[in-house]
């Protein structure tokens, strides 16, 4: 039934709510095993065996919110904070862009110190000194008017997860402050701007049921966004959810290889988080269906001040100094690291 219900998938990319949790709840080897080597195939007929690389700037760990996952909420009193200047950003991408990165991702918690004004000095001053570069944000929600700004300076693409889309669920893990509406809101405007839009969720959060995985993938479906990033729910000891069990590397991969499926050209990243979990954990996301992996290029004295769970992998090959060891690890399961910007095919 599990081959039947992926073989459905592959050629109708649609599947209604029941069949997702059936898919979901009755994972096995087998039906995971028979899951990977056709989400491979798609991802080759689509990308070939190439791996894009994105360039990571975690430029400020300061952040309004207060999520109940998060090693960096607002109520942390033990995080160390940082905020990256304008010329240590700048550093980071002329680092970059001479070791082959063609894509700078500023990630950062929202710290509104970075208005929209200091943000879009940085979007416009990369965009002139690299103009053959591809911008991503990561920098929560905003306000349309603020998206449409950035935009304007110069940013193609926009990283938004999710998280999870069924409301309940979301008020599980998040303050009463924020909701499930408002992020997804924010998504549709992205999209409809003309961003190059990314979302995503966790796997294996607290209260996470094969229920809300199979919202998650229809969410997904109509949102059809260019780029989805999912990584396993990993505890921080600062957070209220220090006690809760981790995801798992497991159903993540799953996950992985059912989003190859229904959305045929996404960008879909192998993750940090996935790699912290189990040595290989990149490699296997690779061979799950996944095309991105996301080296840091963030200084090295603050790599371990942007830690939004326990262990965060942010030595060794997590360093961009070390894309050579990376780019072994990648021809070793037949694959190769380019340089090009590596936009999205899904439109």
């Amino acid at each position: 039934m599990l081959q039947a219900l992926i073989d459905k998938l592959e050629q109708t990319r649609s599947l209604t709510r029941e069949e997702w949790i059936a898919l979901i709840r009755g994972r096995s080897p087998e039906a995971a095993e028979y899951l990977f080597r056709r989400a491979r195939k798609i991802r080759v007929q689509h990308y070939g065996h190439d791996i894009y690389i994105r360039g990571l700037i975690e430029f400020t760990n300061y952040c309004k919110n207060d999520c109940y996952y998060c090693g960096i909420r607002k109520s942390n009193a033990n995080a160390q904070r940082y905020r990256l200047s304008k010329e240590d950003i700048l550093s980071c991408c002329d680092t970059g862009y001479r070791l082959g990165f063609r894509t700078f991702v500023l990630q950062g918690g929202e710290d509104g110190w970075f208005t929209d004004e200091r943000l879009s000095s940085i979007i416009s001053e990369i965009r002139r000194r690299w103009p053959d570069c591809a911008i991503t944000l990561s920098a929560g929600e905003r306000s349309r008017e603020s998206y449409q700004m950035l935009f304007d300076a110069g940013a193609d693409r926009y990283l938004l997860r999710h998280e999870t889309y069924d409301s309940d669920h979301y008020g599980k893990l998040h303050p009463p402050s924020l909701s499930a509406a408002h992020r997804q809101k924010c998504l549709w405007d992205l999209k409809e701007i003309g961003y190059q839009t990314g979302t995503g969720f966790m796997t294996g959060s607290p209260y996470q049921t094969p229920e809300n995985l199979a919202d998650d993938m229809l969410f997904l479906a109509r949102l059809n966004p260019q780029m989805v990033g999912i990584g396993p729910f990993i505890p921080h000891h600062e957070t209220p959810f220090a006690r809760q069990p981790a995801g798992t590397a497991e159903l993540t991969l799953y996950m992985l290889g059912l989003i190859r499926l229904l959305i045929p050209a996404v960008l879909l990243p192998s993750t940090t988080a996935l790699g912290t979990i189990v040595p290989d954990g990149r490699e296997q996301g690779i061979l799950a269906g996944a095309n991105v992996v996301m080296p840091n290029l963030s200084p090295p004295q603050v790599r371990e001040k942007y830690l939004l769970y326990d262990n965060k992998l942010c030595t060794g090959d997590e360093a961009a100094e070390s894309l050579r060891s990376l780019k072994k690890r990648m021809e070793a399961i037949g694959c190769h690291i380019t340089v090009e910007r590596g936009d999205s095919l899904n439109r």
